[in-house]
């Protein structure tokens, strides 16, 4: 079930992960999706990562501390990570919990597909 939660594609060098998250999830599956998408971007090893939330409702703590998690992971092997497809209220959790200032931020996909290029 975890692996429907979310997709990694590659656009080029650039690694896509496109989460599809409801409002609520049980911490069951919320284990589960953390698992599989750092084991999967873990082995991957690309050095450009892009995630669009633009399919997320909801993100509470232990998802938030999946992105801290995932943006530790890449920048240790030296890539990039651009976030994309945040609702408002995606942003105003980030704001609140202050990781707007961790995470480079795109308004779309295609702003953030520049900003990892670089």
């Amino acid at each position: 079930m975890a692996d429907s939660r979310f997709q990694i594609t590659q656009e080029g060098s650039v690694s896509i992960v496109q989460f599809f998250l409801p409002a609520t999830l049980d911490a069951i599956e919320i284990d589960g999706i953390i698992d599989s998408v750092l084991q999967k971007v873990t082995a991957a090893g690309h050095a450009r990562w892009l995630v669009d939330l633009s399919n997320v409702q909801y993100l509470g703590s232990s998802m938030l501390g999946l992105f801290v998690n995932i943006r530790e992971r890449i920048r240790q092997a030296g890539g990039t990570l651009v976030l994309c497809g945040m609702s408002a209220e995606l942003m105003r959790i980030f704001r609140t919990c202050c990781l707007e200032r961790l995470f480079v931020i795109a308004h779309s996909r295609n702003e953030a597909m520049m900003l990892v290029g670089r």
